[in-house]
């Protein structure tokens, strides 16, 4: 650079530079006076030192000049880096941001994971078109790391890992099972009855991962044919009597609150939900059980002696349209929507004002040195009309059928591989690799 600054700033630069030129006594212009030696001498001495001071004079201003033509910042501080080896600014939203094209697609396939539920497994089931499998989540204002299942086990090793809620958490857990499932096969240790409560374990990393069927997070029964009994004083024993084995836990909830319940609470009957005015209760309605139900999980994970790391996932958009699931309702669409397309139902956006206002300490996945943290999936979920079975929840749904609109859609749950699988993409920034810096 040096030399090429050189020759072009500098074309009558002093004997001895690298150059093409030269300066020597013949250039100089000849004199018609007497004149003695040492004025000559002093003369081209001047001549010389005024040539020498020019040179390094441009060198100098041309250093300057190129220097500062690139703009060069201030050198910044060295920012965490995740446990995928990305750098991430501590305060990015993982939360906000689109869908871009991702040509890789998916981690896993549906011939090399076997532990998709059929209905979630959309391509077995004839989905024809593949386009909704080549998409990634990318937040507003950083780089989300993709999934790396080697290292999420490394991290995990020796720990317990659970997934407390409906069907849409063993939707979620398939998906993760389905990730690590390409480094190292699970295998089921148990199931309840109803293969609804399962726990696997990853023998070579001693990893344990479970799913908890406990779709209110409350204490419930539902005698006979009855109505459903929900205590919203008294959380669920079923995943409360395990507390104490987790490591880390996922907890989400949602859609059952929409079911006709009767409310418990202190040993009497208090209200009910879409009761239909029965034996003359209240109807206090879904949305005063679901802040019931998130008030007492916030508590008893704030207060309790036991401290995992405890995430509560926010609630998940269904895409019907032109009706709901039992009256004709489809989700046909194959593309993305852009984020002033969407509009969340009022159920939905009920429960995630809620979530909200019960986790409004706890948003954006910082915690505020707690070991509660929100994972707000809602709005990247939304986007995603395309990822749902629709019709294909069964092989060949449309064949032998007459009318295509008396075929039943699923536009609640999740295809498999799908956009499922980026909530695993930022559940372990919030969880794993955030949790070092913020």
């Amino acid at each position: 650079m040096e030399q090429q600054l050189t020759t072009l700033f500098l074309p009558n630069s002093p004997k001895g530079a690298n150059n093409e030129e030269t300066l020597d006594a013949s250039s100089l212009p000849s004199t018609s006076t007497s004149t003695s030696t040492s004025t000559s001498t002093s003369t081209q001495s001047h001549r010389t030192f005024f040539k020498f001071f020019l040179y390094f004079f441009l060198i100098g201003f041309a250093y300057y000049f190129i220097i500062s033509s690139f703009a060069v910042s201030p050198i910044s501080p060295k920012l965490p880096e995740s446990a995928s080896g990305n750098v991430l600014w501590a305060k990015c939203d993982l939360f906000t941001g689109d869908w871009v094209p991702d040509p890789s697609g998916p981690l896993y396939t549906n011939l090399s994971c076997h532990h998709i539920q059929d209905f979630q497994n959309c391509l077995m089931n004839g989905r024809p078109d593949v386009n909704y499998l080549f998409w990634r989540w990318k937040p507003r204002d950083c780089d989300l790391p993709r999934f790396s299942p080697s290292q999420f086990l490394e991290t995990v090793r020796n720990k317990w890992w659970a997934f407390i809620g409906d069907s849409i958490a063993r939707n979620h857990v398939q998906s993760l099972i389905c990730i690590l499932s390409q480094v190292e096969e699970v295998v089921e240790i148990y199931h309840d009855k109803e293969f609804r409560s399962k726990i696997w374990r990853f023998p070579s990393h001693n990893f344990t991962l479970s799913v908890v069927w406990s779709p209110f997070l409350l204490k419930s029964e539902t005698p006979g044919n009855s109505d459903i009994q929900l205590y919203l004083d008294q959380l669920d024993p079923k995943w409360i009597d395990q507390y104490s084995k987790f490591d880390y836990v996922v907890i989400s909830g949602g859609k059952w609150f929409l079911k006709a319940t009767i409310f418990h609470e202190n040993n009497t009957v208090t209200g009910c939900h879409y009761c239909q005015g029965k034996n003359n209760l209240t109807d206090l309605g879904y949305d005063y059980s679901y802040r019931k139900t998130l008030n007492l999980l916030r508590d008893f994970v704030l207060n309790s002696s036991h401290k995992p790391l405890v995430l509560f996932r926010t609630t998940t958009p269904d895409h019907f349209e032109n009706g709901e699931w039992n009256t004709g309702g489809y989700c046909n669409r194959t593309m993305p929507f852009k984020e002033d397309e969407a509009k969340l139902k009022t159920v939905d956006d009920e429960m995630r004002d809620a979530e909200l206002e019960v986790f409004q300490n706890f948003r954006k996945g910082l915690g505020l040195g707690s070991n509660l943290r929100l994972l707000d999936t809602t709005a990247m979920s939304l986007l995603r009309p395309d990822g749902h079975p629709g019709p294909y929840r069964h092989p060949n749904p449309f064949a032998g059928v007459k009318d295509k609109s008396t075929v039943q859609n699923d536009c609640l749950h999740w295809c498999l591989p799908g956009p499922i699988d980026s909530w695993n993409d930022v559940m372990v920034e919030t969880i794993l690799n955030r949790e070092r810096y913020i």
